[in-house]
């Protein structure tokens, strides 16, 4: 059982306990004066401030597929410890999963994303932490706290955002200095779950505000191993996160901020599931074959997982009159060490298990530095213009090691790759708004990549294995220049009413894949460019009661860049298809149909599909049941190759479903309340090639918090995943019928106050 450190206990003291009278308080939630919690809830839907234009604008004025995550979803999601995946399925196609756990989030937008496990693995949606770009994966899972808002912005984004975004970016903007309201809350539910989060801030003086944040998320070891002695063995973590700023704004032209984070977790990895599906079908089934135990495992490998990463950056904007100068500079460093029991069991089982597969992987050092130069016009009429520069520079080390025993810990062998990543960009962008209510917007990027990778099989102890023995030091490098751009444009109907369209062109640098740990060959994939094509309505209706948005779209990706990953030779292979041609629509509503009420609700629709009839994969080493046309039959010890052609892209579901009903209801100097929040997705293949066991055909998951809140307090029940939904949701397929499953039912309650 995982315990609160002293030195956990003293970074959350600093950023929930700080007494009071040591600086200054805020005075409200942003720049307005808190509501009184003593009146009616105001009825009509507010507007929703974005800045996925890189300005402050409402939602309904710009033309591009912008979704928001509110504050009490958020604040739901979080009450039951969950990480950046809880986001999954809260806005219209939008997946998140992982194979290594809270520490590497796999993103996926309309179908497009990568279900690559390695550590230097590249993702066609981007992750922006206040304007700076998280390129690599363990940088993407840092924890969402103290946000003013999440948006996640569907389609190619290159423009004027990051790199590597042909699929979209989800977007996070902290609370910053002298605005938001100091606050603490505390959750305490099943398996020992804690979710403590709190921050504080003010003005020191007349130039100099603060912010101090920080969330300490724990969980007890709730999965009893037994395989091992004892009991609750697995899946607790103690996860920190810190955050503090500084603001110096000596005139009302200058302002200039710095921060520092943190984080520090240490946990488990992934609780692979050895046999956990059933042969023939797609069911989860308990170690004897009957029920299905969330709770229970039999694994003898070691499991553990450690990740420290640690930011300062700098932001200075300049106001110059007709334009403001803004510079953004951020420094990453991380490092990782995790270790699982891959194939999931013992030589016991459960069911049969060909031969132990351990392996860890580590990140002795990551190192990112961003830098931006951006100027923006300040003019809300007439022409606009953006216009900068951006650059990137990643060193990264990777270290791969494999076990011969279950807890050996000498390697049998071991593979090192050292990364170097650079990128520029240069961008600009106009908009011109005309007076008959018509926007339209038009951008370009240029875009410099290049990237070197050395790996290096050290030794291989193991007897004949795949992959062979050592491999000399192999040098790979790949680059490219390219040009992207986007057209938009905006009309307003009426007050109530618009319609837009938006063509876009998007781009992912080249990869290099070099986990030579199980093969002998360094693979590379060429770029990949994506044609994006839009439209949408964006109404409010019925005297503000009702804001929905539809938006209808079509994409075509060349050269896709795909990962085979597993296969009977536990391979992890770079390849490009000649294209995914992609369509469908996603719809958003808000509805205030009475006073205190609110329901809202999206759906979206999406086909992914590969597009080239030659294209071949390797199918799995377990018994699984392959759905796709042979290319070349199955031989001993050779597992058969598929054609893949006309498969929707994995982890990409048809359909996504999410709805939320909140009612609040005056009683004394507040306010009873109700919220509940729901997420439906459709079935998924979890590789390129399709099977009947590696898939899962719907997961369901829905919260329900009851409460009663004031001005300063609020206290509440809460119940995560309430149906105790069990569904698989991604796979390993080299070995056995191996299955990761989804987060269990959280029961708790909650207590927070803002001062």
């Amino acid at each position: 059982m995982r315990t609160f450190t002293s030195t956990s206990m003293f970074a959350l003291a600093i950023a929930c306990a700080l007494p009071a009278p040591a600086i200054a308080q805020a005075t409200g939630d942003t720049d307005q004066p808190a509501e009184d919690a003593t009146q009616p809830v105001i009825q009509g839907v507010t507007d929703i401030v974005v800045t996925a234009t890189r300005r402050s604008e409402n939602l309904q004025d710009i033309p591009l597929s912008v979704a928001t995550v509110s504050d009490e979803t958020l604040a739901v999601i979080n009450s039951g410890g969950a990480d950046i995946r809880g986001l999954s399925g809260r806005v219209p196609s939008l997946n998140i999963e992982s194979s290594f756990g809270r520490t590497f989030p796999r993103f996926y937008i309309r179908g497009l994303g990568n279900t690559d496990f390695d550590l230097n693995a590249s993702q066609p949606v981007s992750l922006v932490y206040d304007d700076v770009v998280l390129e690599n994966p363990i940088l993407k899972g840092f924890p969402a706290f103290d946000i003013d808002r999440v948006e996640v912005l569907r389609g190619p984004q290159g423009t004027l955002f990051g790199r590597n975004t042909p699929a979209g970016i989800v977007k996070f903007d902290t609370v910053k200095p002298g605005r938001g309201r100091n606050y603490a809350r505390v959750s305490y539910g099943t398996y020992g779950t804690v979710n403590a989060e709190g921050a504080v801030g003010g003005e020191l003086s007349d130039t100099v505000s603060v912010r101090l944040s920080g969330v300490w998320q724990h969980r007890n070891d709730w999965i009893d191993n037994l395989a091992a002695s004892g009991g609750n063995d697995l899946e607790g973590y103690d996860d920190i996160a810190l955050r503090a700023q500084i603001q110096f704004r000596p005139n009302e032209d200058l302002t200039v901020r710095l921060t520092g984070q943190m984080r520090d977790m240490d946990g488990n990895a992934r609780i692979f599931r050895a046999n956990a599906l059933q042969p023939g079908s797609n069911k989860l089934v308990g170690l004897d074959g009957g029920k299905f135990k969330r709770d229970e495992v039999a694994t003898n490998g070691l499991n553990f997982q450690k990740l420290k990463t640690q930011n300062i950056a700098g932001a200075i904007e300049y106001d110059l009159g007709p334009a403001t100068l803004y510079s953004v500079t951020s420094y990453w460093h991380g490092e990782l060490k995790s270790r699982g029991d891959i194939d999931g069991g013992t030589d016991a089982g459960p069911g049969f298990i060909p031969f132990q597969a351990q392996s860890q992987d580590n990140i002795p050092s990551l190192d990112q530095f961003t830098q931006e130069l951006r100027i923006a016009s300040n003019n809300s009429t007439g022409l606009g213009y953006q216009a900068g520069i951006f650059y990137f520079n990643e060193k990264l080390d990777i270290e791969t090691f494999d076990f011969g025993s279950p807890t050996a810990t000498d390697p049998s062998a071991i593979v090192n790759q050292r990364q170097v990543a650079k990128a520029l960009g240069i961008f600009g962008s106009v908009n011109y708004k005309f007076d008959n209510g018509l926007t339209v917007q038009g951008g370009a990027r240029w875009n410099h990549d290049k990237k070197r990778l050395v790996a290096e099989r050290l030794f291989d102890a193991r007897p004949i294995f795949i992959g062979g023995g050592p491999v000399a030091e192999t040098n790979t490098r790949v680059k490219d220049n390219v040009l992207t751009w986007d057209l938009s444009a905006i009309q307003e109907i009426n007050q109530d009413i618009n319609v837009y369209a938006r063509i876009a062109k998007g781009y992912r640098a080249p990869a290099i894949q070099g986990r030579i740990l199980f093969d002998r060959d360094v693979t590379t994939a060429d770029s990949e460019n994506t044609m994006s094509y839009e439209a949408g309505i964006k109404t409010v209706l019925l005297d503000r009661r009702l804001r929905f948005n539809l938006t209808g779209y079509a994409f075509k990706t060349k050269d896709l860049q795909l990962s085979a990953v597993g296969g009977a030779a536990n391979a992890n292979l770079l390849l490009n298809a000649d294209a995914v041609k992609g369509h469908g629509f996603e719809a958003e509503l808000e509805a205030r149909p009475m006073r205190g009420l609110t329901l809202t609700g999206g759906i979206s629709y999406n086909v992914a599909k590969i597009r080239d009839r030659d294209l071949t994969v390797e199918t799995c080493g377990a018994p699984c049941t392959v759905l796709d046309p042979i290319a070349v039959p199955a031989a001993p010890f050779q597992p058969a190759i598929v054609f893949i052609h006309g498969n929707q892209l994995p982890q990409a579901p048809k359909w996504t479903l999410n709805w939320t009903a909140g009612y609040e209801h005056p009683v004394g100097p507040g306010s009873v309340y109700v919220f509940t929040d729901w997420y439906h997705r459709s079935k998924v293949q979890f590789f390129l090639y399709d099977s009947v066991e590696f898939s899962d055909d719907k997961l369901l998951e829905g919260g329900l918090r009851v409460g009663y809140k004031t001005d300063r307090f609020d206290v509440a029940g809460f119940v995560r995943n309430i149906t105790n939904d069990k569904s698989a949701v991604s796979g390993i397929d080299f070995n056995n019928l191996t299955a990761m499953v989804n987060e269990p039912r959280i029961f708790g309650i909650e207590a927070g106050v803002k001062f």
